[in-house]
C-alpha cells in the first residue's frame, strides 16, 4: 500500500511538472501564432518576400506555414485554377469576387485558423485586402459589399501585420514582362495599367485606413535588401 502511494505521488507529481509550463497565473496559456500577410499590385515581389521571411523565421526556430491566396487547400486550388484561367474571359465581377471569398473561407477554416491555434506562424501571399483593392476598387463593386463578404469569409481571423509592397508602375511592368518570359500569363495579368493603378490606389487607401496593421515598404532595391527591411519590421512589431 505504501509503495502504491509513493508511485501515485510520483506519477501525479510528474504530470503537474509537465503541465506547469502550460499554465500561467492559474489559467492555461497557448501562445497563438502570428498571422502576416503580403499585399500589393502584381509585380511587387510578394511571393518572393513571403518565402524569404519564412526562411528567416524558421532559422530562428519559429514554426512557419507559407500560403498563397487563392489556394492552400484542395478546394481552394481548384477555385484558383478557375479564377486564373485565361480562357475564362467572360467571368463577371460578381462571379469573380464570390469565387475569391469561397476559396478564402475554406483556407481560413481548414488551414489558417488551426495553424494559428497551434502556435504556428502563418505567412500568406495575399488575403482579404486584395479583394478590397481588386474587386472593390479595380472592379468598382463598392467597399461596403466587399467588407461584408470579407467579414463573412474570414470569420474574425485577420492578420496581425500586413506588409504592403509598393513599386512604381514602370518597374512593375518590367518585372511582369520578365515573369511572363518564364510562365504563361493568367487571366488577371491581362488587365490594363489603368486597372492596376486603381488597385494600387485601393491598397494605399487601406493602409491609410488601418495604419496599425499596415506597414508599407518600397521594393526598388534588391530582393535581399527588401527582405532585410521586412525582417526588421517583423522583429520590431511581432517578436
Amino acid at each position: 500500500m505504501l509503495l502504491l502511494k509513493v508511485l501515485t505521488c510520483l506519477l501525479y507529481g510528474n504530470i503537474k511538472l509537465k503541465t506547469a509550463v502550460e499554465y500561467k497565473g492559474g489559467s492555461k496559456q497557448m501562445q497563438r501564432g502570428k498571422f502576416v500577410t503580403f499585399e500589393g499590385v502584381d509585380g511587387t515581389g510578394k511571393t518572393t518576400q513571403s518565402r524569404l521571411l519564412g526562411q528567416s523565421l524558421e532559422a530562428q526556430g519559429i514554426k512557419v506555414l507559407i500560403l498563397r491566396e487563392p489556394g492552400g487547400t484542395a478546394i481552394s486550388e481548384k477555385i484558383r485554377d478557375i479564377l486564373l484561367d485565361a480562357s475564362q474571359h467572360n467571368m463577371t465581377a460578381e462571379t469573380e469576387v464570390l469565387l475569391f471569398e469561397a476559396a478564402r473561407a475554406q483556407i481560413v477554416r481548414e488551414v489558417i485558423r488551426p495553424a494559428l491555434d497551434l502556435g504556428t506562424w502563418v505567412i500568406c501571399d495575399r488575403f482579404m485586402d486584395s479583394t478590397v483593392a481588386y474587386q472593390g476598387y479595380g472592379r468598382g463593386l463598392g467597399l461596403e459589399l466587399i467588407d461584408q463578404l470579407n467579414n463573412f469569409a474570414v470569420g474574425g481571423t485577420k492578420p496581425d501585420l500586413t506588409v504592403l509592397l509598393q513599386l512604381p508602375p514602370e518597374s512593375r511592368a518590367e518585372r511582369l514582362e520578365k515573369r511572363h518570359e518564364l510562365e504563361a500569363a493568367d487571366r488577371l495579368d491581362g488587365e490594363s495599367e489603368d486597372f492596376r493603378s486603381e488597385v494600387d490606389r485601393g491598397f494605399r487607401a487601406l493602409a491609410a485606413r488601418e495604419p496599425g496593421r499596415f506597414s508599407c515598404i518600397e521594393t526598388q532595391g534588391t530582393k535581399e535588401e527588401t527582405a532585410g527591411l521586412v525582417l526588421e519590421l517583423v522583429r520590431r512589431l511581432l517578436l
